[in-house]
């Protein structure tokens, strides 16, 4: 069997006294597409911080492409790893295609006196490409949606041809047409880079590809459940998780969740 792509192995975290994260364990394969749910100061955060090789837990071991954290030079394994925040803080009016080519660079901005090479510019093109972005490749950053956002990101993860795809919240403040736009750019992922592993923190299950192989449900720091999607993202799982009765379905590979509680009148 391969090397996993992602492995922890019971890790925990401290932060002034407080535990945060008590015990998880997770293993993600080549090809495999996880979600990460579980109810805000659930510890989804500090855990996705492992598995970019941001953070170090208190305990456990945490093993990234096949390296441990702690016997590595992190700069080099995170060229391995993309990552997608709705969060990024660029501010300047740099083309989508020159925000696509940071993602080499590792930087918000285009670093000074750095230029890109000819298959540097066709690597950020055919990732544009796969996002449906290519052709507002010269549009700038300022004047996008935040759904054209989203993509661009997707693209610059991309371009480095990582092994594992970090997705934190992807469609936060996205409305219902970008959200959709967005989740079919990340399900298209499964066909154009099937070897691509992914990790996506959401506590919506509406916010899930319909891609989903996996889930790992976490609360208070430790884990509820874990394993495959159909089997994990279930009423009582998801009841259990968030501590409150949610009634799960599934349509057409996605997911929903309500209250089955009645209003008062």
């Amino acid at each position: 069997m391969t090397t996993p792509v992602l492995e922890l192995t019971d890790v925990t975290f401290r932060r002034d006294g407080n535990q945060i994260i008590d015990g998880i364990s997770l293993t993600v394969r080549a090809g495999e597409h996880w979600a990460l749910l579980g109810p805000n100061g659930a510890g989804k955060s500090t855990l996705l911080g492992f598995c970019g090789a941001v953070t170090h837990p208190s305990s456990g071991t945490v093993h990234v492409l096949g390296e441990q954290l702690g016997h590595v030079e992190l700069q080099k394994l995170r060229r391995s790893i993309g990552h997608v925040d709705p969060r990024h803080p660029l501010r300047y009016p740099l083309p989508v295609r020159d925000v696509v080519l940071t993602g080499l660079t590792g930087t918000v901005d285009t670093p000074t006196r750095w230029s890109a090479r000819a298959d540097q510019i066709d690597a950020a093109t055919a990732a544009l490409e796969a996002v449906g972005m290519a052709a507002k490749a010269d549009r700038s950053w300022l004047t996008l949606s935040q759904g054209e956002r989203g993509r661009t990101l997707i693209a610059r993860a991309l371009i480095t041809a990582p092994r594992l795809l970090l997705l934190d919240e992807p469609t936060t403040g996205l409305d219902v047409a970008a959200r959709e736009q967005l989740l079919h750019t990340i399900d298209a992922l499964d066909r154009t880079h099937p070897d691509l592993a992914s990790v996506l923190v959401t506590h919506h299950l509406e916010e899930l590809p319909t891609t989903t192989t996996h889930a790992l449900l976490i609360a208070g720091g430790r884990t509820v459940a874990t394993g495959s999607a159909a089997e994990i993202i279930t009423t009582a799982h998801i009841s259990a998780a968030f501590d409150h009765p949610v009634r799960v379905e599934r349509q057409g590979g996605r997911w929903s969740a309500r209250s089955p509680l009645a209003l008062p009148a």
